[in-house]
């Protein structure tokens, strides 16, 4: 018999001063038609494609259901569950309030940061679909409306020969010509065949050399045709990263992301004032208040907050408004499922300073089988005008794809 996660004893959740339910706000006057609905049930199902993505629905009384994603990880359907309970009558269409409701309520169980806010942001993209259908308009207009009708996409690239310089040219060119995309992202943390010790994050100047072949081959053979980005995956010391991103500057480098461990500001601060190479920070933080750090503290030239994993739409939008203040861009870093891409589009539609959305399963083959609408086309994304996300999933590919032993979520 499995655990009811629901239905765990947490004394931080059952008392608190800011309780934020509708009942003890005295939020609960009845409201006309169609906005008098109430959360009935918070369902999900666990798909294996190149991540193993949580998707995420919330079911109301109206039968209007809302379609969200998690970002990946252990722990989150549990999570969710856990959650169940305090929003179960709510009306849906308070996503705000909602939201710093399961903030409080899990503050005891890590909502500053990690994967309990992960875990919240996949209701919040659910929220935003239901409340989209509700109103019978586009995620977007609920964030204040749009400023571009397609958002740019960025496609992560992979070779199997990943440390060649030569096949990272043929696989950009390839992208480019054959797939339709101009902006691009490789890995920059592939062996050289000189490391020594793997655990320092120092840097041998052979190592640097091998890494700066790879930039110069790529963007040599897409020249102007593609902009592209290079990913460190938070790998490198200080020192070394600030001698990578040196010996990068006279390469044409969209931006050079996570050079150094997303723990330590100051160090972050320090590499990216020390060069002209773009640095792009911001998977590994979480809320607006850790990437207000980053971005008041001038630490990154671009943000790249991972929309399921920061916190949801609002968040993201919220946090867009602060790196406006500061005139950076967002790129937001993006590994999920058509739904939470297509949530990221939304947000990225609905704010000025949108520079591009990730696109990280250019190999899956059934990625963009999961929805019945088309999502990416010659690189980018035209927003939908049907109401919530637009999307409809396909009952059947979400069935075939489910990880093993998971159950498939009830119907809309």
């Amino acid at each position: 018999m499995g655990i009811d996660y629901s239905d765990l004893h947490d004394p931080n959740a059952e008392y608190t001063m800011r309780e934020l339910s509708a009942e003890t706000m005295g939020a609960d006057r009845e409201r006309p038609a169609p906005r008098d609905l109430e959360i009935t049930d918070v369902q999900t199902t666990m798909v294996d494609g190149n991540f193993p993505w949580t998707l995420v629905r919330v079911y109301t009384d109206a039968g209007v259901v809302g379609t969200g994603e998690a970002y990946w990880g252990a722990g989150v359907p549990e999570l969710i569950e856990r959650m169940k309970p305090f929003v179960i009558g709510e009306n849906p269409l308070d996503i705000d309030r909602l939201f710093e409701h399961l903030v409080q309520k899990m503050s005891g169980e890590g909502s500053v940061e990690g994967v309990t806010v992960t875990a919240i942001s996949g209701i919040e993209v659910a929220l935003h679909d239901l409340a989209g259908k509700v109103l019978d308009v586009p995620a977007y207009q609920l964030l204040g409306g749009k400023y571009r009708d397609d958002v740019r996409v960025y496609c992560d690239c992979h070779t199997e020969e990943e440390a060649d310089p030569e096949a990272c040219a043929e696989e950009a060119e390839r992208v480019v010509e054959e797939l339709g995309y101009d902006a691009l992202k490789f890995d920059l943390d592939v062996p050289s065949g000189l490391e020594k010790d793997r655990a320092n994050r120092h840097l041998r100047p052979g190592e640097i050399r091998h890494k700066a072949e790879i930039v110069e081959q790529v963007t040599e053979r897409v020249k102007d045709r593609a902009d592209v980005a290079f990913d460190c995956h938070w790998t490198f010391s200080g020192g070394s990263a600030k001698r990578l991103a040196s010996e990068l500057e006279e390469y044409d480098v969209w931006w050079l992301e996570d050079p150094v461990p997303p723990e330590n500001l100051e160090v972050q601060e320090e590499v990216t004032k020390s060069t002209t190479t773009p640095i792009a920070v911001g998977e590994n933080r979480y809320r607006v208040t850790e990437e207000r750090r980053l971005i008041e503290n001038q630490a990154v030239d671009i943000v790249a907050p991972d929309l399921p994993k920061v916190g949801g739409m609002r968040e993201t939008q919220k946090i867009a408004d602060v790196a406006n203040q500061y005139y950076v861009p967002v790129a937001m870093h993006n590994v999920s499922s058509p739904i939470a891409t297509m949530a990221s589009a939304q947000v990225g539609a609905a704010i000025p300073n949108s520079l591009a959305v990730e696109f990280h399963s250019y190999e899956l083959g059934w990625w963009s089988d999961l929805v019945e609408e088309d999502v990416i086309e010659d690189g980018s994304i035209t927003i939908p005008e049907k109401p919530g996300l637009g999307l409809t999933l396909d009952m059947d590919t979400v069935e075939e794809h489910m990880v093993e032993g998971e159950t498939l979520f009830d119907p809309a």
